[in-house]
């Protein structure tokens, strides 16, 4: 749970994204080519409370491919957007990598811990959108 307390001590920027936006599609498909499964987008815009616009949640089935997904994500978001992070956390153990844009986080987890922390459920007011191929 110490990846969504790391949220809170950071302000979303001015600048608005939407599912079509080129950071969101760039995740994605930097998901998508290391294999990450279940991928999903919660649309957090219309909650008042959400610490981001976006969140996009995907499954790894080990730790190495954990670090894959979440190195990839990286450095395709900084080659194809000039982004870097704001904010990771998680390499140390593998279980949950989260990876802070200001707007959009990121989450590489494991399937016993996306299913403990449920986090689309408890962002359930969210839109929800599935990107798996």
């Amino acid at each position: 749970m110490e990846q969504l307390a790391s949220l809170t001590n950071r302000k979303k920027s001015a600048a608005r994204l939407t599912r079509s936006s080129k950071i969101i599609k760039t995740i994605i498909a930097a998901i998508q080519e290391k294999k990450g499964e279940n991928i999903i987008s919660l649309d957090l815009r219309k909650i008042n409370e959400a610490v981001a616009d976006f969140f996009i949640i995907c499954e790894a089935g080990n730790q190495p491919q954990i670090r894959a997904i979440a190195e990839n994500v990286e450095y395709q978001v900084r080659e194809k957007c000039g982004e870097n992070p704001y904010h990771h956390e998680g390499y140390s153990s593998l279980h949950w990598v989260l990876i802070d844009y200001v707007n959009v986080v990121v989450h590489v987890m494991l399937p016993d811990n996306r299913k403990f922390y449920r986090l689309e459920e408890m962002w359930s007011d969210a839109a929800a959108k599935e990107h798996n191929e």
